[in-house]
């Protein structure tokens, strides 16, 4: 994404996604242009909004709330174009509490998956209008091969990672560029207690990438960039053996 010096609209669904919110400060976009935050909890938007060098809105948006999607993207365009819009909302919710609440992992499942799908739709149909604009979707590793320790959460990235795939098609030849970004662990919140996975990552570092990334061309991003080898010598762990995987 390139702003010529011009200040531009940025909308973080998931306005408080420590990911998200390293994006928007390795962008290094004009003073004067302004992040639309949208959550749930307007305190932690708020918060969250204070510690950015722009102009700050925050919107209502609860990735499960999918009748009220159609109705914040248009919230969200209504003042004028955007010129970057982040999907960044989701969940991490252990395995075994899945196992013992199957409606808990229906809703991680919205909120990972179909709520990206409903907002990203409406939002690329007013980026296709615009003739112009960029999406950012937050894929993950476990996309390429859920594992048994978090296969709920793997196959929600799954989804949510063919659906950008299929999303960037449709979108090629309109001026909307869809960059998909596959981090692997991410030290944050999210992953707070747990133990570091090889080729672990900070949300900083995962900002970085994503920054420098919107300033090419690039459809996809690994982050770090030695997990896309790594993730192509997953697929070919022979069933048994992965089985076997902890974690």
């Amino acid at each position: 994404m390139t702003s010529g010096g011009k200040p531009v609209r940025v909308l973080l669904l998931g306005g408080t996604s420590q990911i998200g919110l390293a994006i928007l400060r390795a962008l290094g976009a004009p003073a004067r242009s302004e992040m639309l935050l949208a959550g749930r909890d307007e305190q932690r938007l708020a918060a969250a909004g204070k510690q950015l060098p722009y102009a700050v809105r925050t919107l209502c948006y609860d990735a499960t709330a999918l009748d009220t999607h159609q109705a914040l993207i248009d919230e969200a365009f209504a003042d004028g174009p955007v010129d970057l819009v982040i999907s960044a909302a989701g969940v991490l919710i252990g395995q075994e509490l899945l196992d013992a609440d199957p409606r808990q992992a229906g809703l991680l499942v919205e909120t990972n998956f179909t709520g990206h799908v409903t907002t990203l739709l409406a939002a690329a149909a007013r980026l296709r209008r615009q003739g112009r604009g960029t999406i950012v979707v937050l894929s993950s590793v476990a996309a390429v091969r859920p594992r048994k320790a978090n296969f709920v959460y793997g196959a929600a990235k799954a989804g949510l990672d063919a659906f950008a795939r299929g999303l960037a098609d449709s979108l090629h030849g309109t001026g909307v560029r869809l960059l998909l970004v596959r981090p692997g662990f991410v030290t944050g919140r999210m992953t707070e207690g747990m133990p570091p996975a090889p080729l672990a990552s900070t949300p900083a570092e995962v900002g970085t990438a994503v920054a420098a990334a919107l300033s090419g061309r690039s459809a996809q991003v690994w982050v770090p960039r030695a997990l896309g080898p790594a993730a192509a010598l997953l697929r070919l762990v022979p069933r048994p053996l992965w089985r076997q995987l902890r974690r």
